[in-house]
């Protein structure tokens, strides 16, 4: 099951998947508010009724939800986050160089100080990691959890028997890598990487235009932070119901049961979790199946 093919193809983080190998379109949002001075991330917000958080990938811009925040401010009140060092949103210094444990804390303090009573929260990819960190931590705070693509250990990819202490060695020497890499260099290896994580062509370019404007620290230190970081011991701990959401194509060149079963396989320790596989798409979903996405989210919150 885990060979080359389900490396490249399954999700996984923006950059990370396509590291190891070697070794509708995305548009501006119409905002009706906005909560500055949040250092790790900044959060927009648009509609009004029950809450949702949005939460982006690895150097993703907040355009990956416009789609699907256009249809949920009608009934809900949105709140779409950026972090900081990921497209627009200007970097900033991590003690430590943690990107992921920050934002977390961040989106705990928001929705306390903004009083936000239990609400549902959507993360893709790297999003999905800090939504699942969040509810492992701060369980009176959330209300349900959709994981868009994303694993609770992104080795696991890799090798099944993976642990954090063994992947710190591989985890040092990717961020060395994205960090080392000429501009030429990177702007050739985001383009591979979105190939593989887009399948519709047309998305792509905003894709990249977020990927070149992130900050390369930030994306090497995120990397290395989500690749030694195993949130299976921490999914009993979540006591709100979970949504796993995931990818599946032939181009994969595997069986959707293969895949089926990793994503089960690594969830075993979450109690309340449900699975819904979305087919003929690559690791950006929302982007890749629009309609099919949305529908699964609306089943989500109305549950």
């Amino acid at each position: 099951m885990y060979t080359k093919n389900i490396r490249a193809m399954l999700g996984g983080a923006f950059l990370l998947t396509s590291v190891f190998i070697p070794t509708s379109k995305a548009q501006s949002l119409s905002i009706s508010s906005e909560y500055p001075n949040l250092q790790p991330m900044s959060v927009q917000t648009q509609g009004s009724g029950k809450d949702v958080i949005l939460i982006p990938g690895l150097a993703s811009s907040r355009g990956i939800w416009t789609d699907l925040a256009s249809g949920l401010q009608l009934n809900h009140r949105v709140h779409i986050l950026e972090l900081a060092g990921f497209a627009s949103t200007p970097a900033i210094s991590h003690r430590d160089g943690k990107i992921i444990a920050p934002v977390v804390d961040a989106i705990a303090e928001y929705i306390r100080t903004q009083h936000i009573k239990a609400p549902a929260i959507i993360g893709h990819s790297l999003g999905g990691e800090i939504a699942l960190m969040l509810g492992a931590q701060h369980p009176d705070l959330v209300g349900r959890l959709m994981i868009v693509d994303a694993l609770p250990f992104y080795m696991l990819m890799i090798d099944p028997a993976a642990t954090s202490e063994s992947a710190s060695q591989r985890a040092i020497a990717t961020r060395d890598w994205i960090l080392a890499q000429s501009p030429e260099e990177f702007v050739a290896f985001q383009k591979t990487s979105i190939a593989r994580l887009a399948k519709t062509e047309a998305v792509r370019p905003a894709l990249l235009a977020a990927g070149l404007s992130s900050d390369r620290r930030t994306l090497a230190d995120a990397v290395y932070e989500l690749m030694i970081t195993d949130l299976r011991p921490e999914l009993d701990r979540i006591r709100a119901p979970i949504e796993i959401v995931y990818a599946y194509d032939a181009l994969f060149g595997v069986p959707a049961s293969s895949v089926d079963e990793m994503y089960r396989r690594a969830y075993t320790n979450a109690s309340d979790i449900h699975f819904t596989r979305i087919d003929d798409s690559f690791h950006f979903i929302m982007l890749d199946r629009p309609e099919r996405f949305s529908s699964a989210v609306q089943s989500f919150l109305n549950k």
